[in-house]
């Protein structure tokens, strides 16, 4: 297996209970937490042309209290942060019992397995290397809105383009 292959495939995940969260209408939200500006703004972009609502933060800290208020489906949660870093936000999440049904997929930009390891560790769903696949993100949204009981909002797929 490759450095750049995804080890959370490989690693034993602690189950998430989706399914009792069932929303028969309205968007999914999605909390990003980057702290690099257009990073943030792209992904925000992204899941807005998907139909979700987006909630931004841009540090650790700003990611536990939108999560606590929000309550969103899914956190994209970045592993470099100021002032509390994505491990150290997905653990204080993950002490709250009633966010325990939160999807949070760290996005990793080491491209190291220990950091998936420990992001699997911290309570991370999945763990996903930069540069960040699009059609990745864009099956994991569309199997939580599976598991969720929602309909398929957007059919966009991104496709490769040979280069020369």
């Amino acid at each position: 297996m490759s450095a750049t292959s995804r080890v959370g495939q490989i690693t034993k995940r602690l189950p998430r209970n989706y399914e009792t969260r069932r929303r028969t209408s309205g968007k999914l939200t999605v909390v990003i937490v980057e702290d690099h500006d257009d990073t943030r703004e792209m992904l925000g972009v992204l899941y807005r042309t998907w139909g979700c609502r987006v909630v931004e933060a841009s540090n650790g800290l700003e990611a536990v209290e939108v999560a606590s208020r929000e309550h969103p489906e899914l956190i994209l949660m970045d592993g470099s942060l100021p002032y509390l870093d994505g491990l150290g936000a997905t653990l204080r999440i993950r002490e709250n019992k009633l966010l325990g049904d939160i999807k949070i997929i760290a996005l990793n930009g080491w491209g190291s397995p220990s950091y998936t390891a420990a992001a699997l560790a911290a309570g991370c769903d999945d763990c996903l290397l930069k540069p960040l696949d699009f059609q990745w993100l864009k099956n994991q949204l569309n199997d939580l809105r599976s598991s969720l009981g929602m309909d398929q909002k957007s059919h966009f797929e991104f496709s490769r383009v040979p280069r020369t």
